[in-house]
Formats: C-alpha cells, sequence, structure tokens
C-alpha cells in the first residue's frame, strides 16, 4: 500500500537554497527526505543515502559541495532518522523499492544516486531492479559481501551496545569505522575520530535500537545479488587507509559490472565523506558530468575497470 503526503517543512539552506523535507509511508513504514535545490543544476538530481548512522540533514560541507552542480536529495530511508526501528528481516530490496517509492512521490523521473557505506548496497539493488530512472551511480565503501572476520567484531559490538557497555561499543565500532594504524595519515583522521567517539557515546535509545537493528540486517542481508549487475555507469570509490570495506573489495564490486570506474582518495579510509568532502565532491563532478577523470592530486589511483565475465 502506498500514500503520498504533503511537504512536512521548508526552509532555506544557508540563506541561499530552498529546502523541502517530506514524508514518504510504504507498507505501513514512514520515512523523510530532504530535498535541496541548486541555484544551477547542471545534471539529474543526486541521491544521498548513507551509512547506519547518517541522516538527511549530517551531510555536511559534502552536501555545500554538492550544490554547486546539482540538486540534493537526501534521504532518511525506514529505520533512518526519525523513522521508527525498522525490523531486521526487512531486507535490502524492501529499502530499495521504499527508495523507489520515494522517487515517485516527488515525480523524480530519473537521478544520479550516491551510496555510501551501508546505502550502497540499497542504491546498487535500485540500479539493479529500476535501471531506466539512474542515470549513473557512485558507491562509496562498499563490497559485494562483509568478510568473515568482520563478522565476529561486529556481532560483539552490538552485543556491548545492547547491554549498555558504551565505552567497548565505541571503541569496537571506530576500529570497524576508522582505521586506528593509520590516524596520522589521513586527513583529519584524530578530529574525526574524536567527532565520531562523542557521537557513538551519546546515542539515544531509539538510535540504539535502529543501529542494532541496521546493522543486525547487514548480517542477515550481507551478500549483493551479482547474478544480473547493474547497467547504470557506476564510479566506486575506497579510501586508501580502509580496513573495513578495503580498495581491493571495492574495486572486485565495480570488477562485476559492465561500465565502471575505480578511484582510491588518498589520506582517507572507511569516513572519507567527512575527511575529504571538497576532494570527493569534486571526484563525483567529474564523473557525472562526463568531464575527464584523469590524474587527480588527491587521487592515488583512477582506473576504467575492465568487467570480469561471472560464470
Amino acid at each position: 500500500m502506498r500514500s503520498v503526503t504533503a511537504p512536512a517543512a521548508a526552509g532555506q539552506a544557508d540563506g541561499r537554497h530552498e529546502v523541502v523535507v517530506t514524508r514518504h509511508q510504504w507498507h505501513g513504514h514512514s520515512y523523510e527526505s530532504r530535498y535541496v535545490r541548486a541555484a544551477s543544476a547542471r545534471t539529474a538530481p543526486l541521491v544521498l543515502v548513507g551509512g547506519a548512522l547518517q541522516t538527511k540533514e549530517g551531510w555536511g560541507r559534502l552536501e555545500r559541495e554538492l550544490l554547486t552542480f546539482a540538486d540534493v536529495l537526501a534521504v532518511d530511508l525506514p529505520g533512518w532518522g526519525t523513522s521508527p526501528v525498522l525490523p531486521e528481516w526487512y531486507g535490502t530490496d524492501f529499502l530499495s523499492d521504499s527508495l523507489g517509492q520515494l522517487l515517485d512521490d516527488l515525480e523524480v523521473p530519473e537521478v544520479n544516486l550516491l551510496g555510501g557505506s551501508y546505502g550502497s548496497a540499497v542504491v546498487f539493488r535500485l540500479a539493479q531492479r529500476q535501471p531506466e530512472r539512474v542515470a549513473k551511480m557512485a558507491l562509496v565503501g562498499t563490497m559485494m559481501r562483509i568478510p568473515e572476520q568482520a563478522c565476529a567484531p561486529i556481532r560483539r559490538s552490538l552485543d556491548h551496545l545492547a547491554a549498555g557497555e558504551m565505552d567497548e561499543f565505541a571503541e569496537m565500532a571506530l576500529d570497524l569505522l576508522t582505521n586506528p594504524e593509520t590516524l596520522t595519515s589521513v586527513a583529519a583522521g584524530a578530529r574525526v575520530r574524536r567527532f565520531l567517539r562523542r557521537r557513538l557515546l551519546n546515542l539515544t535509545p531509539h538510535e540504539k535500537e535502529q543501529f542494532i537493528a541496521n546493522s543486525r540486517r547487514l548480517l542477515r542481508h550481507q551478500e549483493l545479488d551479482l547474478r544480473q549487475p547493474p547497467p547504470t555507469p557506476l564510479l566506486a570509490v575506497a579510501g586508501e587507509h580502509d580496513n573495513f570495506t578495503t580498495p581491493e573489495r571495492c574495486r572486485a564490486l565495480a570488477q562485476v559490472c559492465p561500465d565502471s570506474f575505480f578511484a582510491v582518495v588518498a589520506e582517507a579510509d572507511h569516513m572519507l565523506p567527512v575527511e575529504r568532502p571538497v576532494e570527493l565532491a569534486d571526484l563525483f563532478r567529474r564523473f557525472l558530468l562526463g568531464e575527464a577523470l584523469g590524474e587527480v592530486d588527491y587521487c592515488r589511483t583512477v582506473e576504467r575497470v575492465c568487467p570480469l565475465v561471472l560464470v
């Protein structure tokens, strides 16, 4: 069952851009979008779907940079932001369908997709199932499946969180989200880690429930279906020091897609959107506007990936 609601709020972002927040419904689950219009859009709207701790208001500097060339549509899908907790048995297909419904509500026929971390699987599935509505897609910090060695630490961190052992939870989560061995080699690495620690230690009761359910969903529905990779042009991006969604794992996903580029950003790990937002926005602009990616000084490598034929 579907329903469309009127805008929940409207205002101005940084005094220059109109902001419209809209509530949506998908099979009894409510969720929200935040649509910010650029002064001069040069491509289809850019949809932002973030990771487990990402909300539609939290894209900060990256959103401001993206608005120089595109409208930005940031979303809190079911289970994110102020929406109710989404039980873990709802999988990625449910979330991608809710994203498709959101685009229908807003009457946006074609978009560019940006998926970060957890959100990358959602946009990948939308591009697989509704390729006609996706112009291009960028994935940041992604992989085909969670490596076995990461599953146990994720489960232990959730046990700490459920038990209220916040220091232990925060430390384990931080070691997954940032690389403790390369902090001095990451742009603002120590500052980003301090910010994340405060964020993790101060989760509200509602956010704790969401984090547990969303993380368990990731473990339960962890492998992407790659039998029919999306035809959508793809840019896969990794931070050079990411020890969770490593550059090798990101490239492996790009390699199964027929039209893909792969880039490794210097001085970054898994939290690349907050570590190097200006550089990331520049890379997206080049890709989305069809400009030459070439050699940029903030990337260790940028390559056109030859597709791997799956049998």
